[in-house]
């Protein structure tokens, strides 16, 4: 019976300490855990972004974005919108679909921050080609920097900025220009 009573107890008052954790900046479990899945599905986004794009799946690359999502660089290139996205990768990857054994892309220390249906986050990217005799080289590292939004329930990019740092986005057009390398 007590056990009973302390139980009615707290269950009426549940309201009221809830907001109390609230107010003490103390979140509750259900706030936590949401906090939680809400990082692992943008973790996930994150990841998919390097899967879509080495598999050469536009359709699912484009549908990370927000309708009117945005890819960008830092001098201001880019691409805006889910259909200029998939045209811009069809024109410096090839067809859709296509076979890739040639590279590949990794992603890693992700640094997130949640603001309700917003947030930002950081990441580093290495891609990787097929060096002589078919050995795994790096050609290019740097960072990504996203914003993220809630759109229709799901996680999707709203603006991602690709910051190239090893080689610099100059270096880096210069050999492509040079032939010394090739996506």
């Amino acid at each position: 019976m007590t056990r009973l009573l302390v139980t009615a107890a707290l269950l009426a008052f549940a309201p009221t300490i809830a907001s109390a954790q609230e107010t003490a900046g103390e979140a509750t479990l259900e706030q936590r855990i949401s906090r939680v899945e809400d990082e692992l599905a943008i973790r996930r986004v994150i990841v998919q972004y390097a899967a879509f794009l080495d598999r050469r799946d536009y359709a699912g690359y484009s549908e990370l974005f927000t309708p009117t999502g945005e890819w960008a660089t830092p001098d201001g290139e880019g691409r805006q919108g889910r259909a200029d996205i998939r045209e811009m990768l069809q024109s410096v990857l090839g067809p859709a679909n296509s076979p890739n054994a040639d590279n590949y892309h990794l992603v890693s220390n992700p640094r997130i921050e949640l603001d309700g249906d917003r947030a930002t986050a950081t990441s580093r990217y290495i891609f990787i080609m097929r060096g002589e005799g078919g050995s795994p080289t790096p050609a290019l590292t740097g960072l990504y920097h996203d914003e993220f939004m809630r759109h229709e329930g799901e996680w999707k990019i709203a603006r991602r900025i690709v910051e190239d740092i090893m080689p610099s986005a100059q270096e880096w057009r210069e050999a492509m220009s040079a032939g010394e390398q090739s996506q």
